[in-house]
C-alpha cells in the first residue's frame, strides 16, 4: 500500500490529465485517415510493448497470472465499446462537450453499483445524478433540433465505462494495477484484431509519430490514474480531474476553433456539481481503472 500523500496524487493526477490532452490532439490527427477499429487496435498492440518493461519490473510475465479471466474479459468488452464511441465522437463534437458528457460516467455507476452490487441510492446520489442528466440535456438541447449523433455516441460510451469501472471495482481486490493494465491490453488487442483487419489501411509515414504518441499516453494515462488514487481518497482525485474541463475547451479553441457557448458552460457546471456532491464525503474505494 502506497503512503498516503496528496502532493504524490496531485502530481500523478497532473501525469493523467496531460497523457488524457495529448492523447486527444494525437487521436484527432490521426482520425481523418484511419478507422477508429485501426486506431484502438494499433493502441493495444503498441501499448502493449511499451508496458513490457513494467511488467517485468513487476515480476514478469508469471506475477500476470490471473484467477478471474473470465471478469478480465467482461471488463474489457464493455471498455473497448465505450473507447471506441469515445473515439468515434472525439471526431464528430468539439472536444469540451465531448468530455462534459463523458462526466457522465460516475452517474451510470452509480446506478449500476445499486443495480448489481447492491449499494443504496441515498438523496444524496440521486440529486448528483439528476444533476448531471440535467447538464446533459442542456448541452444536447434536443429541443433546438436534431441531436447530434456524436452526443448519443460519446453518452452511450460514458454508460460501456461505467460498467466497466464497477466490474474493475471488484478485480482491484485481487489484481494489481500492471496486470490489470496487461490483461486490458491483450484481451483489448484480441477483441479488435478482425474488425482492424476489415478496415486496415497502411498508415502514412507523417501519422506514425501521432500513433506513437496513442499508444503511449492511452496507456501511460491508465496508469497514472491508478498510481493517483494509491496515494490519496476519490474524493480528492475526482475534483483534480474536472481540470480537463477547462483545459479542453481552451485545446479546442486554441488548435481546432471551437466555440463554447452559456449553454454549454452551464452543463458543464451542473455536470462538476453532480461530480463534486457524488464524491462528497465518499469513503476510500479501490484504485479503478480510468477512461478512455
Amino acid at each position: 500500500m502506497s503512503a498516503h500523500s496528496n502532493l504524490k496524487a496531485a502530481l500523478w493526477m497532473a501525469g493523467w490529465i496531460t497523457s488524457f490532452m495529448v492523447m486527444s490532439v494525437a487521436g484527432r490527427a490521426v482520425l481523418p485517415a484511419l478507422d477508429a477499429f485501426q486506431v484502438m487496435e494499433l493502441r493495444s498492440a503498441i501499448g502493449f510493448l511499451m508496458l513490457l518493461p513494467l511488467v517485468f519490473l513487476s515480476g514478469g510475465l508469471s506475477a500476470m497470472r490471473t484467477r478471474r479471466p473470465l471478469q478480465h474479459m467482461g471488463r474489457n468488452a464493455a471498455h473497448y465499446a465505450g473507447q471506441f464511441a469515445w473515439f468515434v465522437a472525439l471526431g464528430m463534437i468539439p472536444l469540451a462537450e465531448l468530455i462534459a458528457i463523458e462526466f457522465t460516467t460516475p452517474f451510470w455507476g452509480a446506478l449500476l453499483a445499486v443495480a448489481f452490487l447492491g449499494e443504496t441510492l441515498n438523496r444524496r446520489k440521486m440529486s448528483a445524478i439528476l444533476l448531471g442528466m440535467l447538464g446533459v440535456l442542456i448541452i444536447v438541447r434536443p429541443s433546438v433540433g436534431a441531436v447530434d449523433p456524436g452526443h448519443v455516441i460519446i453518452l452511450a460510451g460514458s454508460v460501456g465505462f461505467a460498467v466497466s469501472i464497477v466490474m474493475v471495482k471488484s478485480l482491484t481486490g485481487t489484481e494489481s494495477a500492471v496486470r490489470i493494465l496487461f490483461w486490458m491490453l491483450i484481451i483489448q488487442s484480441a477483441f479488435g484484431l478482425v474488425p482492424a483487419i476489415a478496415v486496415w489501411r497502411s498508415p502514412p509515414a507523417e501519422l506514425w509519430p501521432a500513433i506513437l504518441v496513442i499508444s503511449f499516453t492511452g496507456m501511460f494515462s491508465h496508469y497514472c490514474m491508478a498510481r493517483a488514487l494509491a496515494h490519496a481518497e476519490t474524493m480528492v482525485i475526482m475534483p483534480m480531474d474536472f481540470l480537463r474541463l477547462p483545459l479542453a475547451a481552451l485545446v479546442g479553441w486554441v488548435l481546432y476553433g471551437e466555440g463554447f457557448d452559456l449553454f454549454t458552460a452551464a452543463g458543464v457546471s451542473l455536470i462538476v456539481a453532480g461530480n463534486l456532491l457524488n464524491v462528497q464525503r465518499r469513503s476510500v474505494r479501490p484504485a479503478a481503472m480510468a477512461q478512455p
